[in-house]
């Protein structure tokens, strides 16, 4: 993508009122308004939050706001030029249970309070695959407990991915630590039984995968107390 047309997106974002651009500043000073206040201030309404991590265009939240009109759906992405396509498509089509945060997943829990959160999706994430990249694996320690401070005690996570290795990764790990793994699929379009909001819908690069028959993963857990 070019560098005007990021900038035209960029420029764009700012006048979609379901997109959220605070600074790091603002998000580490703790400065950020609707921090607690999702639901009564933007949603209005007290709606299950579920957040996508790392969403990219923003496909899968605007799938699952389109396919769940009684669920609240908040993407996150440090890439503004990446969610422009998501938030883009909800303002023209009146979706208005869905909304983008442009900041790092580092910095989530300065964004929403503690037991805020009802769910959280994690689509399609780098895995890191170097020994030394652990520590950017969405699913290391530090990041669960970072999720589990926002999370309600019932809440989940989710994995999709198309990567055998943060697959095994993560189920090592979940089960390594104790977690509750709820759900395992290997497969999730071959193998029967895959929760219905895993296989409604595929991204973009979902797509290709299936069109050389990559195998798409998922795992449904809950962190432990």
């Amino acid at each position: 993508m070019g560098s005007k047309n990021k900038l035209k997106r960029f420029k764009e974002n700012e006048t979609f009122n379901n997109v959220f651009q605070p600074t790091r500043e603002e998000v580490v000073g703790n400065l950020f308004p609707l921090r607690g206040k999702w639901n009564t201030d933007f949603f209005k309404n007290d709606n299950p939050l579920v957040l996508e991590l790392g969403c990219g265009k923003g496909e899968y939240s605007v799938g699952l706001a389109e396919r769940y009109p009684n669920k609240n759906f908040i993407g996150i992405d440090i890439k503004g030029a990446r969610f422009w396509r998501g938030a883009k498509t909800a303002v023209e089509t009146g979706l208005h249970n869905v909304a983008f945060v442009r900041t790092q997943i580092e910095l989530i829990n300065h964004v929403f309070a503690e037991n805020e959160v009802d769910e959280i999706w994690i689509t399609f994430p780098d895995p890191q695959i170097k020994y030394k990249r652990t520590k950017h694996r969405m699913t290391n320690s530090q990041f669960l407990q970072l999720y589990k401070k926002i999370l309600k005690k019932d809440g989940v996570v989710n994995l999709k991915t198309d990567s055998e290795f943060m697959h095994g990764y993560t189920l090592g790990l979940l089960h390594g630590e104790g977690h509750e793994v709820l759900y395992a699929n290997h497969n999730v379009y071959v193998n029967e039984g895959s929760p219905e909001e895993v296989t409604a819908f595929q991204t973009f690069y979902e797509k290709q995968y299936l069109e050389i028959n990559k195998a798409i993963t998922y795992i449904r857990f809950k962190i432990k107390d």
